[in-house]
């Protein structure tokens, strides 16, 4: 009788364990979440790339060009009603020494500023729980935001789906309860989840009844100022969907705040409602227009797959990834090449001793992509010097126009399988347009080395090639079951 009761005793912690690991990762998204605005038009001059490029000279000098927190500073000093800010890290360094840059300290200071020059203005500020040690270490930029009247709202990542199938129900079922900010169980309990706040948007009023956003790739953080990434200054109507989306998660996360509030115009002043249907092809062709999409989490993977699916001989696919490991995106780029599309990846070389990365996951990836691929893929590595080539951005293009997607999500599980909050931007326009230009010459010139003497951004594929089996199958491993922390 004994044994049977401890038999039954298994089962029922078993079955538990599993009804909480299925139930976390298929419940209902989170309000704000998984959203694909509508298409909007604007004009063309109100969309702009922005990167920020860290390489080394033949001595191993940091050459840095860097300008997407200096568009972010440029539309906080123009708000006048609101600004919203949604990062993943918001940290300072005591010694931030070059090419780093004290970046938070900067943001933290222009949005006091700002709220001294304009005591109405209303700023929201939402950022991952892991600044502050998931409520058990207080940051000291954070507080000083909160002194200055700043709403600051730490993400409820309880709401979000579990991508961690092993670990999470565990914590779920036996740790959550002890894991206090009162009596901490430590930030690793929390970490191994694997999921977080990834988001890296700012919006704000333009000053002008409109809206203003910077989509990027980057936080400010001082850790990781000296990393290269990509954004997009945009405006329209499209935005209305990322705001309304950045304040859905502030509400589920337990903001009580006033969403009116939150608005380019008075209420007193009636305007025309955001109008997307009013898109021009002929001057989308002309180069006049271009056509701006919000996409969110899993809304980013779907465009993604359609939009590689769509293309064909004479198009390309440029990508230009931190992390690249779905399964489902290595697909389409494979079935892409079969149809005699170009596809050109720059890919971080993940060799990050800190957290003993080891490659994984691009190395194995873009080995078995060039493997596959029969010599139809193209891999370069992103030259790193202790930074990381920190991008998140495709081009899909033929002759006539270009199609890209920006901002925070990698091409992994995580970040397109709706676990971590993740917010993009997607932007057609004619191959003719200033932005076609400004972003094609950005990847030519990190893909041919086109730079002063002694500067080289990438390397040839073989450099980091590994087409060792046991770490590929690893990392599809830590992909499925949700180990991976990328």
């Amino acid at each position: 009788m004994r044994i049977r009761r401890g038999r039954l005793l298994t089962l029922c912690v078993v079955a538990a364990w599993l009804t909480t690991a299925w139930w976390q990762a298929h419940k209902p998204l989170p309000a704000g979440t998984h959203i694909a605005s509508a298409v909007c038009a604007v004009p063309a001059d109100e969309v702009s790339f922005i990167a920020d490029i860290t390489a080394a000279d033949a001595w191993g000098r940091a050459v840095v060009s860097h300008g997407i927190f200096d568009q972010v500073l440029e539309v906080v000093r123009h708000a006048r009603r609101f600004i919203v800010l949604d990062y993943s890290l918001f940290a300072g360094t005591a010694a931030a020494s070059a090419p780093q840059r004290r970046i938070a300290a900067e943001l933290g200071d222009a949005l006091l500023a700002r709220r001294r020059a304009l005591p109405e203005l209303k700023v929201l500020f939402i950022t991952d729980p892991v600044n502050e040690g998931y409520g058990a270490a207080p940051s000291a930029e954070l507080q000083l935001l909160r002194d200055g009247g700043v709403e600051v709202v730490l993400t409820d990542l309880d709401a979000l789906r579990d991508s961690n199938l092993l670990y999470s129900s565990l914590w779920r079922l036996a740790l959550r309860w002890w894991d206090t900010p009162a009596r901490p169980l430590g930030v690793e309990t929390r970490r191994l989840n694997f999921k977080a706040d990834h988001r890296k948007v700012l919006i704000a009023d333009d000053g002008r009844g409109g809206l203003a956003a910077v989509v990027a790739s980057a936080n400010p953080d001082d850790g990781e100022s000296a990393w290269s990434n990509a954004a997009a200054r945009v405006s329209g109507a499209a935005l209305a969907s990322l705001l309304a989306s950045e304040l859905a998660v502030a509400r589920f996360s337990g903001w009580r705040g006033r969403g009116d509030a939150y608005s380019p115009a008075p209420a007193s002043v009636p305007g025309p409602a955001p109008d997307c249907a009013a898109d021009s092809a002929g001057g989308l062709a002309a180069g006049s227009s271009a056509r701006v999409q919000v996409l969110t989490e899993g809304a980013i993977r779907a465009a993604l797959l359609e939009r590689m699916a769509a293309a064909g001989r004479g198009d390309s696919i440029d990508v230009a990834m931190f992390h690249l490991a779905d399964s489902g995106v290595a697909e389409a780029l494979l079935a892409a090449a079969r149809r005699a599309v170009s596809v050109r990846l720059i890919l971080d070389p993940n060799e990050d001793a800190t957290t003993g990365s080891s490659g994984i996951p691009n190395q194995p990836v873009a080995s078995e992509l060039v493997a596959r691929g029969g010599g139809t893929i193209h891999v370069r590595w992103y030259r790193t010097h202790g930074e990381r080539f920190h991008d998140a951005m495709v081009m899909i293009y033929g002759p006539q126009r270009l199609w890209l997607t920006l901002g925070s999500a990698n091409l992994t599980r995580r970040a397109l399988n709706d676990y971590n909050l993740e917010a993009n931007v997607a932007i057609e326009v004619a191959r003719s347009a200033p932005l076609a230009q400004q972003t094609l010459g950005y990847f030519d010139t990190l893909w041919s080395n086109r730079a002063a003497l002694g500067i080289e951004y990438t390397a040839d594929f073989a450099v980091f090639a590994n087409p060792a089996q046991s770490d590929y199958w690893l990392c599809r491993l830590m992909e499925g079951v949700g180990l991976s922390s990328f």
